[in-house]
């Protein structure tokens, strides 16, 4: 599969030129982002947090308290909605209404399951120490019988999933380029600095 199928949940209806469904474009911005916001709703409020996030081949992972009152909603049956984030650049236009930020994102919709296999949520979680560190999973003690029974992990199938993708300078209106104001992008970069060891 090269992109995946759009339906009525995830196709992009604001500013459809900047959907993105293909698989590779999709697995990178999930990859190359740290944090997701994982939200959940019920008859009596919404709920939100940020959360690591991480994936294997198809699957998207998240891991939490086996207490967390989010997870436990999602564990129960409530659908699930994941947004990721990566912030590009600030872009300046002629004028405030055109400003804008250059991004790339994905959401994804859909049912959360609980990893209850061993095997899996072992592997899993080794998978998110990799994300962290290539090798780190081989160098730091595993989680103990205790540690796993307090984590749950919840796998989300990447389907009805979606990215909206910004990239380029200001539009601005023809009426506004000979304005004496600067327009331009400022390039925004995360990095990983050296690391303190104690």
């Amino acid at each position: 599969m090269s992109t995946y199928p759009i339906n009525d949940r995830n196709r992009v209806i604001r500013g459809p030129k900047r959907a993105n469904y293909d698989q590779a474009v999709i697995h990178a911005i999930i990859d190359e982002a740290l944090v997701c916001h994982l939200a959940c709703g019920d008859e009596q409020a919404s709920y939100i947090q940020p959360t690591l996030h991480w994936r294997v081949g198809e699957t998207l992972y998240v891991h939490g308290s086996a207490k967390n009152g989010l997870f436990q909603r999602l564990i129960n049956g409530a659908e699930g909605s994941i947004a990721i984030t990566l912030l590009d650049g600030i872009v300046f236009a002629r004028s405030a209404f055109h400003h804008s930020v250059n991004y790339r994102s994905v959401i994804l919709y859909g049912k959360a399951r609980l990893v209850t296999d061993e095997a899996e949520k072992c592997a899993s979680l080794d998978a998110l120490m990799e994300k962290f560190h290539s090798g780190r999973s081989k160098e730091a003690r595993p989680a103990n019988a205790t540690e796993l029974k307090a984590t749950s992990v919840l796998a989300f199938t990447l389907s009805n999933i979606a990215a909206k993708i910004r990239t380029g300078g200001p539009v601005d209106d023809p009426e506004d380029m000979q304005l004496p104001v600067w327009a331009g992008v400022q390039p925004i970069h995360l990095q990983l600095g050296e690391i303190i060891y104690e």
